[in-house]
């Protein structure tokens, strides 16, 4: 592991966890502009002249409106429809594209692409040599283009200057993710830092929740069909594009109205934070979902995504013991086609 976090005066908790010795650090990024290394999230390249033609065979997204513009949500699908991994989609250049996904499914992602790669003439390499910073508050944007000299791109957007790529993502605050070399994150950081606060990376896990917004680890890999998180509700799958890996599957729930489970988000009445797959119990301690993400709030509290199952009337509901508040995501559960988003950025 590099020391650029330890030389800003971090430190990792574990592979996935960084702090920092600030007071209250959630509180204070719903008053500040923070910055933090987002250590559980990683890059995997796919490079070659039928990159896209790899994807396309293999990806929820459309491939071609990744047109280094709009970087669409995209998900890999097991035959039987279960995802493996979600992602979001660069295009780098006209032989590159980039994921971005949770660190933990790297490494199974890429040895399940490899399968396939030699086909189309392509290469996958996880980028152990980026970095990933997210900014988040009301000056993020405007910091982030004096330090950059770059507009900030608008949600599921990428904008470059040389090496640096940002790319802009849904919250209850302005949040910016910072793509870079790994040799030029300390200086990066520290720079930020005389006008962000730096904390730790739950800050953003947490912002990802109060987004609805769930990116699968390795507790739920080939668990969950894609609508089980919402994904078509967010954008990340066309139903206008030809065949992948596990579309069939994907389809048919969809036109027949057959997704039993639903992403929800919630708040628990406690402050001891659940594992992920920790059941979601009725009354009676039957199990209807399971923890897919999870983090405390500013006030202490622990909020959650959960899966949960739609064809239940869910009555009172506890995770280990703790009282579920079910809580209203910020979008609305119908298709939202990527296309339709494409189409909007133009």
């Amino acid at each position: 592991m590099s020391d650029w976090i330890t030389a800003l005066e971090g430190r990792r908790v574990s592979d996935e966890r960084v702090e920092f010795d600030t007071p209250e650090p959630t509180r204070q990024a719903m008053e500040r502009t923070v910055v933090t290394p987002l250590v559980h999230l990683g890059v995997l390249d796919v490079t070659g002249p039928g990159a896209d033609k790899l994807l396309q065979g293999q990806t929820s997204a459309q491939v071609d409106l990744a047109n280094g513009e709009f970087a669409p949500l995209t998900c890999f699908c097991s035959a039987k429809g279960r995802m493996l991994a979600n992602a979001q989609l660069l295009r780098i250049d006209a032989e590159r594209y980039r994921l971005i996904l949770h660190r933990g499914l790297l490494e199974p992602l890429r040895d399940h692409l490899k399968k396939f790669a030699p086909f189309y003439k392509s290469e996958l390499a996880i980028r152990d040599d980026l970095a990933l910073l997210g900014l988040i508050g009301k000056e993020a944007c405007a910091l982030a283009e004096v330090r950059f000299d770059v507009a900030p791109p608008r949600v599921w957007h990428q904008a470059g200057n040389g090496e640096i790529l940002l790319l802009g993502h849904p919250g209850p605050q302005h949040r910016l993710l910072i793509c870079l070399p790994l040799e030029r994150a300390e200086a990066t950081a520290t720079r930020l830092t005389e006008q962000a606060l730096p904390v730790g990376n739950a800050v953003w896990c947490l912002q990802d929740i109060q987004a609805g917004l769930a990116w699968l680890t390795p507790a739920h890999q080939d668990a969950l069909l894609p609508q089980m998180i919402n994904w078509e509700a967010l954008g990340g799958v066309s139903f206008k594009k030809g065949c992948y890996t596990g579309q069939e599957v994907v389809a048919r729930a969809h036109f027949r109205g057959q997704v039993k489970k639903r992403l929800m988000r919630a708040q628990l009445e406690g402050d001891r934070l659940p594992a992920l797959g920790a059941a979601v119990a009725d009354e009676n301690g039957k199990s209807l979902g399971e923890v897919v993400a999870a983090e405390l709030d500013a006030y202490g509290q622990v909020e959650v995504l959960a899966v949960l199952s739609t064809k239940e009337e869910a009555g009172p509901l506890s995770v280990d013991g703790q009282a579920v508040k079910l809580l209203k995501l910020p979008y609305p559960i119908e298709r939202l086609d990527p296309e339709q988003l494409a189409a909007a950025s133009t």
